[in-house]
């Protein structure tokens, strides 16, 4: 018994051509229901996907987040070096706290009046590079960056107005006074 394809070929209602291309479709149709028969391979394959897809985007963000923190900390470190004010010839210790520890830099006679009226603060250089001394202004604006850099700053003092029910108010404290 012959195959329909022969016997179509024989009668000639078709040629060699046109039977390659309905066996082709035919193979095509027989893989298509052979991958409509095995959803689970398909379902394990996109959750394997859908997983690797996942762990790409936290492995990104994570990136993303470490390169935010190194151009912050670069920052920073640009507007200290920047910014600082030169110790040089530094013969007067100034103390302050740090993380609960008392810490003590020498810096020049003229600065210790600026740092306690708050016109100035100490910054940390970085890790093992010690402290710097800034303006107020640089202060505050690493504050707003990087507040633990900011290590003293006292508050800018008011010019003290004199109260008006003040009784020694016309009795100056003289410059000579010892306590």
């Amino acid at each position: 018994m012959a195959s329909l394809k022969e016997q179509l070929l024989k009668a000639g209602l078709a040629d060699k051509k046109q039977a390659r291309r309905a066996e082709h479709e035919k193979r095509q149709a027989k893989q298509r229901q052979a991958k409509g028969q095995a959803p689970a391979d398909q379902v394990d394959v996109r959750a394997a996907r859908e997983a690797q897809a996942e762990r790409s985007r936290a492995l990104n963000a994570q990136r993303e987040e470490q390169a935010r923190a190194r151009a912050l900390a670069a920052e920073v470190a640009q507007i200290i070096a920047t910014n600082k004010i030169s110790r040089e010839n530094g013969d007067v210790p100034y103390q302050f706290t740090d993380q609960r520890k008392v810490q003590k830099i020498y810096v020049p006679k003229a600065l210790i009046d600026p740092l306690a009226r708050g016109q100035m603060g100490v910054v940390r250089a970085g890790q093992g590079k010690g402290y710097e001394v800034v303006p107020l202004e640089t202060a505050l604006r690493l504050r707003e960056r990087a507040p633990e850099v900011v290590v003293s700053l006292h508050a800018p003092q008011k010019a003290s107005t004199a109260d008006e029910d003040d009784p020694y108010a016309d009795f100056p404290i003289p410059d000579d006074l010892m306590w």
